[in-house]
């Protein structure tokens, strides 16, 4: 089992207002690091992200106490981050700046619809996507914070999704939920993910998936 000590962004998630230097970013998130490594965690993950400095911080603390890091950055329903920055040149900016540091990266908070056209070209960037953790609602940031009840959306839809994410990038091998989602929704996207994942480890002997 692998222990994963999960980080959060300091301030909003959704909202990059309050945005702190590289170095900044680093010296906040480096005791909360230092504390995963003394607690045996495998390696830290750090959720939320929505601007790309505060992810090199966290890469450059976590690689100055030889811990592996995974970044999971957020997007609004254009599929860019809150700051207006595409998901590839971002993935892009931190990896020249920690030397490719994190060990793979994720996206968060955000539905499938947000950002699976940012997915879907061809390019070796989207090699370093390796989980997905979409919320459950289509609704943007903006009107999630405004939201008095909660939005579950619609699990069985939402497993289609990634079943389609699946299907283009078969390297993901990450896969989970964010906002709004429960054990429906967990259980919506492993069946409609397992017999993908399943064709692309044997493909002498392919299952449909429907």
């Amino acid at each position: 089992m692998v222990i994963s000590g999960c980080v959060g962004p300091r301030g909003d998630g959704y909202l990059a207002d309050r945005a702190m230097t590289v170095a900044a970013a680093a010296d906040y998130h480096r005791p909360q690091i230092e504390a995963f490594r003394e607690a045996d965690a495998d390696l830290v993950t750090a959720m939320t992200l929505n601007y790309a400095e505060e992810a090199i911080g966290i890469a450059r603390a976590a690689q100055s106490l030889a811990m592996p890091v995974v970044i999971s950055l957020t997007v609004e329903t254009d599929g860019q981050l809150p700051t207006g920055q595409p998901l590839s040149e971002a993935i892009a900016q931190i990896d020249a700046a920690t030397h490719q540091a994190p060990a793979y990266y994720m996206i968060n908070c955000a539905h499938p619809t947000h950002f699976a056209h940012a997915l879907a070209q061809d390019a070796d960037w989207l090699k370093r996507i390796r989980g997905i953790r979409a919320n459950a609602s289509r609704k943007s940031h903006a009107e999630l914070n405004e939201s008095e009840t909660l939005d579950d959306g619609n699990p069985a839809e939402l497993g289609h999704y990634y079943q389609a994410l699946v299907r283009k990038l078969p390297h993901i091998n990450v896969l989970g939920g964010c906002c709004g989602t429960d054990p429906r929704h967990i259980e919506a996207i492993y069946k409609a993910c397992w017999p993908v994942a399943w064709a692309h480890l044997n493909p002498k002997n392919l299952i449909k998936a429907t």
